[in-house]
């Protein structure tokens, strides 16, 4: 691709908000593009193709860190893929493990939901569970302010 791209159609063309590549470009997963006479950044097919896999990567979860280590080794193509391997490997390990945190969580509130009577808020064991012990009154529990 020998088109030169702005900022907004490279956006466009990978789904990726313009914010998101200055940022990437600012830690460095992203080279920094050449500029024009205007001073407006100008996009050619290498950033398109790294755009396009980090887009890829993160869309499947893999974090910064793991984009850029994928990264690295998908610049360096004669070398043996094992280190890809591990890293995805790991990370579907931890999306195995959130998926398991997950199912715990959904399991309790097919609890809690079940044990609601339907009847009066007072009455709901939903509400309850949520709320503060007898010990600890609302307004305290709440102190901490926002999570």
């Amino acid at each position: 691709m020998s088109e030169k791209l702005t900022i907004g159609k490279l956006a466009s063309a990978t789904g990726t908000k313009v914010e998101t590549i200055r940022y990437y470009e600012q830690i460095g997963l992203l080279p920094a593009p050449a500029r024009s006479a205007g001073n407006y950044r100008t996009y050619e097919g290498e950033h398109l193709r790294r755009l396009s896999f980090i887009r890829r990567a993160r869309d499947l979860g893999f974090s910064i860190d793991q984009v850029r280590e994928l990264m690295g080794l998908a610049d360096r193509r004669e070398q043996s893929c094992l280190a890809a391997d591990v890293i995805a490997n790991r990370h579907r390990d931890a999306i195995t493990r959130k998926i398991a945190d997950l199912t715990a969580l959904a399991g309790e509130l097919d609890a809690l939901i079940a044990s609601c009577s339907r009847n009066t808020v007072a009455d709901c064991r939903i509400i309850e569970a949520l709320g503060p012990t007898l010990d600890m009154p609302f307004t305290q529990s709440r102190a901490h302010g926002p999570d």
